[in-house]
């Protein structure tokens, strides 16, 4: 089940940014850092959607309001463009600190021109996404044409964007002309330009100029039909599939964690961030293990009482579903939850002493299905004969050797 954290951090100009990451149910492909449309927020259909979909693709997506809108605090009418690519590098700051340094970028109409500004400032950066963007920030101001005069004669005013107010400055038009396509020449990353031909807030002649400006490796992919806000669904998941194939090929071997060679019957456990983070192995299959937030972990995965019940849990399971089958018994589902605690063992010798504790798991199994009395006592009593209950309750012995 992929796992979403809400979560808070500070952007560029000091004010509190509302921030989502969405991270798959297994070790993430790449993390990727979504800057949203202008006046937008990091909750429009267009970034839900996609990002929805390269998490279900295996990739970690982090997205985030911008100063001023949505959820986080900060005034708009302090804020431009440069400050928005300030925001992205702090995102990328606070990912970094978490042991996942973005190593793609995707923006949506100005927030893909914000990641091209910021791409230089993000080392791990491999490759760089644009949806619909404007070569260059100028453009925004063609939103607001007819109040600009106001603006500069003034200093500021307000102007209606996509049906909302907000108080536009002087320094917002002022920042808006330094911005050009320059920088493009010297992108140290793989470039997918996205574009609809039929979009009608930022021409497609944008995109050329963009592809122009970039050297290789650069991609141009046609939107058809699409409108400029990806309204719909199909379009958002197109969008998705051409990015999560395209980052696959660019992805740093970092991103993906190198498969060791694990014999049968082996588990090989490593270290990811030098934490608590864990990569663990099989001969197959691939999982991690970290400690809950609470005790400095980043709860990437399970701890090891979670993996300790999970083990009782499907043991348990299977050999009673093994047992039913084999019976033909009507067992339509087996359920098991489970739990650990320690409790006081007063029946010890020397416990007057040094108290000790005894570790408890109880087990509760809900058996669904048609079935008699009989069979429920008799799949009870079978639970309990699991190969991974009868280990934890037999003679146990660990032999630890350093190789």
């Amino acid at each position: 089940m992929p796992e979403r954290r809400k979560f808070e951090f500070e952007g560029s100009t000091g004010a509190k940014l509302a921030a989502l990451l969405e991270l798959p149910d297994q070790l993430p492909v790449a993390t990727a850092l979504f800057a949203h449309c202008f006046t937008c927020g990091k909750d429009i259909a267009a970034a839900s959607r996609i990002s929805r979909a390269l998490v279900k693709r295996g990739y970690a997506v982090m997205r985030f309001d911008f100063t001023g809108l949505g959820s986080s605090d900060g005034d708009f009418a302090n804020t431009n463009f440069s400050s928005n690519v300030g925001d992205l590098v702090r995102a990328a700051d606070h990912l970094r600190s978490e042991d996942m340094a973005p190593s793609i970028l995707i923006g949506h109409s100005l927030g893909g021109t914000a990641v091209l500004n910021a791409a230089q400032s993000i080392p791990e950066c491999k490759g760089v996404v644009t949806i619909g963007s404007p070569a260059d920030a100028q453009h925004v101001s063609q939103q607001f044409a007819c109040d600009i005069e106001t603006i500069e004669k003034e200093g500021e005013t307000t102007v209606k964007l996509a049906g909302r107010e907000f108080l536009i400055r002087k320094q917002f038009l002022d920042d808006l002309k330094t911005t050009s396509t320059d920088h493009l020449a010297k992108l140290k990353a793989a470039l997918l330009i996205m574009h609809s031909p039929t979009d009608a807030t930022v021409s497609i002649k944008h995109a050329e100029r963009i592809y122009k400006a970039a050297h290789h490796p650069k991609s141009f992919v046609s939107l058809d039909n699409a409108d400029h806000l990806l309204s719909r669904a199909a379009d958002s998941e197109y969008v998705a599939q051409v990015i999560s194939a395209w980052a696959m090929r660019i992805a740093s071997s970092t991103d993906v964690a190198v498969r060791p060679k694990v014999a049968p019957g082996e588990v090989l456990v490593s270290e990811r961030d030098q934490k608590f983070m864990l990569d663990v192995f099989s001969d197959t299959h691939q999982w991690m293990a970290d400690e809950p937030t609470r005790v400095g972990g980043k709860n990437a995965g399970p701890d090891p009482y979670e993996h300790l019940l999970a083990a009782v849990g499907t043991c348990t399971s299977m050999t009673v579903r093994m047992y039913a089958a084999r019976k033909q018994w009507p067992l339509e589902n087996a359920q098991v939850t489970l739990r650990h605690s320690r409790e006081h063992n007063s029946d010890c010798e020397g416990c007057e002493d040094t108290p000790a504790k005894l570790d408890v798991i109880e087990r509760d199994i809900h058996l669904e299905g048609e079935l008699s009395d009989e069979q429920r006592a008799r799949l009870m009593e079978i639970a309990d004969k699991c190969p991974v209950h009868r280990t934890l309750t037999g003679t146990l012995d660990i032999r630890t050797q350093q190789v």
